[in-house]
């Protein structure tokens, strides 16, 4: 297994994040931090997501490069209210979660609702559907700016 993040990161070993979907997906997959749970060629699909933001990544790669910067934006204190829904027959995984903690720029508080849709082949995650509340990253980044 590889380290691909400082474990106190959002999705190293320590960070809250990497710990609600690693408690989600157990007996799944497995891997040091969140980005060791992904397949070579995962696909995501952010479904419900903020403007700007792609529609669909494929690659373990890309997607360590989109999160890259993460950190500088959001910082996850906690997450919790884990609900997990599997269907072994489809190797599909159903998480829902919150994350909670602020905006890096603004210091604003960030509490956002996600349900992820994971499908799971060979012990790694092979695609990811995300929907996200955007509302709530707009609060938190201060979107739209109210002044002139």
């Amino acid at each position: 297994m590889t380290k691909y993040t400082d474990d106190n990161s959002n999705f190293g070993a320590a960070g809250p994040f990497f710990r609600i979907i690693q408690k989600g997906l157990e007996g799944w997959v497995g891997g040091e931090d969140y980005f060791d749970l992904l397949a070579n060629d995962v696909v995501f699909e952010y479904v419900i997501s903020v403007p700007g933001y792609p529609r669909r990544v494929k690659g373990r790669k890309k997607i360590i490069d989109l999160y890259s910067d993460y950190d500088d934006y959001m910082t996850i204190r906690t997450a919790d209210n884990l609900r997990v829904y599997r269907d072994p027959e489809a190797s599909t995984i159903v998480l829902e979660y919150e994350v909670h903690g602020k905006a890096a720029q603004t210091g604003r508080p960030y509490n956002n609702r996600f349900v992820s849709i994971v499908t799971v082949k060979d012990n790694k995650v092979t695609h990811w559907r995300d929907y996200l509340d955007p509302i709530a990253v707009f609060d938190a980044a201060g979107w739209p700016s109210t002044s002139a």
